[in-house]
């Protein structure tokens, strides 16, 4: 089974993503969670993005490099939206990585200055309406990966598979897991 590095989003680590991380050990997996917010949660998005502005988007990435720093480095990394940033990050820059799965956004490899890694299979789930995700930085980051899956829900959620979110699609979300699940279990 996989060793996954699952980062949260802009809301933290709360409760639907904890729900979501014990889905996927249900299935076999371990699951690794860590608190890139030390302990805040926000309910409103935009709290949650002011919040990480403060911080630093490279102090957040920063915080998700020293919890991988923890763990062996066959890894598959993941992260939602605000977290799809430190897991891209790992998975083009630290050797060893298995995979990675990015909910609801990524950049084009170029922005993070190295092409991604061959050999490292990539799976991005995203809606075709959300505004907060780039779908065109998707699209250029799933054609710079030879082995990508890129997934497009009809809608205009941002996090749709998160069941505290009001973007909220239950169809979608148990789609999105299924997904994920199976890439687990290929890159096993």
């Amino acid at each position: 089974m996989a060793d996954v590095l699952l980062f949260h989003h802009a809301h933290g680590r709360t409760g639907a993503f904890l729900e979501f991380a014990q889905n996927i050990r249900n299935a076999g997996h371990t699951v690794h969670t860590p608190d890139l917010y030390e302990g805040k949660t926000f309910t409103d998005l935009d709290a949650g993005v002011a919040f990480a502005e403060q911080v630093g988007f490279s102090e957040i990435v920063s915080r998700g490099v020293a919890a991988a720093n923890e763990l062996s480095s066959e890894i598959v990394y993941a992260g939602f939206s605000l977290g799809a940033l430190p897991a891209q990050a790992l998975a083009q820059t630290r050797p060893g990585a298995v995979g990675a799965v990015l909910f609801h956004g990524g950049v084009p490899a170029s922005e993070l200055g190295r092409p991604w890694p061959a050999g490292v299979p990539l799976q991005i789930h995203v809606m075709e309406g959300d505004e907060w995700s780039e779908l065109d930085a998707c699209r250029a980051l799933a054609e710079a990966a030879r082995s990508a899956e890129l997934f497009v829900y009809p809608g205009t959620g941002h996090l749709f598979a998160d069941a505290d979110s009001p973007d909220y699609e239950p169809a979608s979300a148990r789609l999105l897991l299924d997904r994920t699940l199976t890439f687990l279990q290929s890159v096993s």
